[in-house]
């Protein structure tokens, strides 16, 4: 079974899937083992690998990756930079909340020979930045404003446009150290408003937020700049 497939099984079941972000420029190696144990005892769906500026070499971090451990790796790329054929698969993120054409079509030209080529599979997601509270690194580096928390008028007819547009999954991302995770109200709305999968990411950082974002309706939550100075929070999400 292919992993859009477990994704959208997990979307028609009701599943509650956990996702583990690794991003290489923000971990060490010890926090990295540590934080890989914990993804197996917390039965991590999927771990992901990237973010907004990866300076270091990202196929070299998911081979370290998928030594340690039997989870599918899935790469979360910030640009066409962090491409690595050696990922189980890749989120193709297209920022459809911002206006930016090189995160909604430029940085796909440039990296779709090198996707056809590896034969890792291709997820194509609908990336939706919400305001977190603080401006964040993929804010700055897409330059894209965020929908505000308060719109879910706006978040709604984006993600239906995403769905419509044939993508197979929304991702709401309050960004890495989002002050506040996407609130359970917008959440919801646009949980009951699209008919595929939402992952829901930024700001999480405690298995009460985790919580609120699968009674919402979220099919997938990531988990991971909190995890960065707390391994051992996994062991709660486990819990889910």
């Amino acid at each position: 079974m292919s992993l859009l497939q477990q994704l959208q099984e997990g979307y028609s079941n009701g599943e509650r899937l956990l996702a583990v972000l690794i991003d290489p420029d923000k971990i060490n190696a010890q926090t990295l083992t540590l934080t890989l144990a914990n993804a197996t005892r917390a039965k991590a769906n999927i771990v992901m690998v990237g973010g907004s500026l990866v300076d270091g070499d990202t196929d070299a971090a998911v081979r370290l990756v998928k030594e340690q451990t039997h989870i599918p790796v899935v790469l979360f790329p910030g640009n066409a930079m962090h491409f690595a054929p050696s990922a189980d698969a890749i989120f193709l993120l297209s920022l459809i909340s911002g206006r930016n054409p090189d995160f909604l079509i430029g940085n796909h030209v440039h990296v779709a020979g090198a996707l056809k080529r590896s034969g890792i599979e291709v997820i194509p997601v609908g990336y939706m930045l919400i305001d977190g509270g603080v401006a964040t690194s993929v804010q700055y580096m897409s330059n894209t404003m965020p929908i505000p928390s308060a719109k879910t008028d706006i978040a709604v007819a984006t993600a239906l446009a995403g769905e419509q547009l044939g993508l197979k999954a929304i991702y709401l991302e309050a960004g890495s150290g989002a002050a506040n995770p996407v609130p359970h109200e917008l959440i919801a709305v646009v949980c009951r408003n699209v008919t595929i999968p939402v992952i829901v990411g930024g700001g999480i950082r405690s298995a009460k937020q985790l919580q609120a974002a699968y009674q919402a309706g979220a099919t997938m939550v990531v988990v991971g700049n909190a995890l960065e100075q707390n391994p051992e929070l996994l062991l709660e999400f486990g819990a889910r």
